[in-house]
């Protein structure tokens, strides 16, 4: 009867294992950020997680969506895309939202039609980071348009996708380093990175994705273990920035 029913859908444990898989692609690559999303709404603090994961994974995925252009991948990629991108602004909004709320002395207005590059990525209004992202979008279409038939160049945009998001682990690294703590980043958020990019790499492997995807991701990989061993190298800083927070 079970092979009755293979035959008749065209379903195998196979294609139930792909699609499993390429449902945890495009779930797993946002779920990390729900634990950061909700340290950051409870302790109303976003000092200690940093824009630019925001703008990292923001760049990456749209150039990964105008790389889909001028070589298909498979679709559950493209749709993870959308969704991280869709997550990213909802991150940004959140983190400017906390920041103004924190201000005691209200700060001059910084947007993005300044054109003030001492302040780029660092505006006070949310508009200003959907504005700038537009902005790249746009561009990057109408260059993607117009050299689609162009092979070196769509493969150095596949290149530029996964490198950018490969680095996505420099800004927090950064951060850490300048604070000397991991304060107000989520530990779960980095270990939930760590797991979702072991998973990635093995499936680009798998499903033979182009050779950028592999070699980036195990690069992403490399990045989390480096942030891991910041965690544990700043304990004792972040443990003392925690009870001065809590007033102990």
């Amino acid at each position: 009867m079970d092979w009755i029913i293979s035959d008749e859908l065209g379903l195998t444990v196979g294609h139930l294992v792909g699609w499993g898989a390429a449902s945890a692609m495009i779930v797993g690559g946002v779920a990390p950020y729900i634990p950061q999303y909700r340290q950051i709404k409870k302790t109303q603090d976003a000092e200690g997680f940093s824009l630019y994961v925001c703008l990292t994974l923001l760049i990456a995925n749209t150039l990964r969506i105008l790389f889909w252009f001028g070589k298909r991948y498979e679709l559950p990629l493209l749709i993870q895309s959308i969704v991280m991108n869709a997550t990213m602004f909802a991150m940004i909004h959140l983190c400017v939202t906390v920041r103004k709320k924190n201000q005691i002395i209200r700060a001059r207005e910084r947007i993005f039609t300044d054109m003030d590059r001492k302040y780029f990525w660092a505006w006070t209004d949310f508009q200003s980071y959907v504005d700038c992202m537009l902005v790249f979008s746009v561009l990057g279409a109408a260059l993607t348009y117009l050299l689609i038939e162009f092979s070196p160049f769509v493969e150095l945009i596949g290149f530029l996708a996964v490198f950018t998001e490969a680095m996505l682990g420099a800004p927090q690294i950064a951060k850490n380093h300048q604070n000397k703590s991991t304060e107000g980043m989520s530990v779960s958020m980095v270990i939930m990175w760590t797991c979702g990019d072991l998973f990635k790499t093995a499936y680009f492997v798998i499903r033979e994705a182009p050779t950028q995807f592999w070699v980036c991701g195990a690069l992403q990989v490399l990045l989390d273990i480096v942030i891991l061993f910041q965690v544990w190298l700043y304990r004792h800083n972040t443990a003392a920035a925690r009870r001065l927070r809590r007033g102990d």
